[in-house]
């Protein structure tokens, strides 16, 4: 039986954050600070006026995918590590975009080289990736995702998943602590691969 990876998108396959906010002050004189915190707090009018609200963020974020995806660009040694796991591991992409967009994604990393199963998903990660642990016969599972709620999530859900808390955003990473849920944090994927490939290797589950 191979082992799974179940591998977020966004900040952890391809850059995110950077070409939201490149695009947001040319389309939208909107300037775009992440902060490690809500994406509605790191924005602010160019001109003075009162910042989105929640709602008006969210309506930013859907045009932004998939209209604007073709921005997006490759994380450092991402797709390397990728091929190289997928070699001895079935590799699956579970990514928070609505239903609609899960082709332009599958085209997004076809694009990137990156030729692998993509499903979306709402809300927390934990149930779909006990779906896909159950699927693949429950084989050793390693999730990689840069949000600590989803970590949460699937710790309940799916605790004999190891779970890896990676934030591949330069300008982001600092300002977010490791996730509480996650068994590690690695920002690299070259240092990523390696854990990953050990937690294969070794072929126990994670501890509950």
């Amino acid at each position: 039986m191979r082992p799974l990876l179940i591998c977020d998108c966004d900040e952890v396959l391809l850059h995110m954050v950077r070409h939201f906010g490149v695009w947001l002050r040319e389309s939208h004189d909107i300037d775009f600070t992440p902060n490690g915190g809500d994406f509605a707090t790191s924005m602010k009018r160019r001109d003075g006026g009162p910042p989105p609200t929640r709602e008006e963020m969210w309506g930013l974020l859907d045009q932004f995918f998939p209209n604007e995806m073709e921005r997006q660009t490759l994380v450092p040694y991402a797709r390397e590590a990728l091929a190289a796991l997928s070699e001895t591991a079935d590799v699956v992409i579970l990514t928070n975009l609505g239903d609609g967009n899960r082709q332009p994604r599958i085209d997004q990393l076809l694009g990137h080289g990156m030729a692998y199963r993509v499903e979306t998903n709402q809300g927390g990660k934990g149930d779909p990736v006990a779906r896909l642990v159950a699927e693949h016969g429950n084989p050793v599972t390693v999730f990689v995702d840069d949000l600590a709620v989803h970590h949460e999530s699937v710790s309940r859900h799916a605790p004999g998943v190891f779970r890896l808390h990676m934030i591949s955003e330069p300008e982001l990473a600092p300002n977010v602590p490791k996730a509480p849920a996650a068994h590690v944090r690695i920002d690299d994927w070259r240092e990523a691969q390696a854990w990953i490939e050990a937690r294969f290797a070794d072929g126990r589950p994670a501890e509950a």
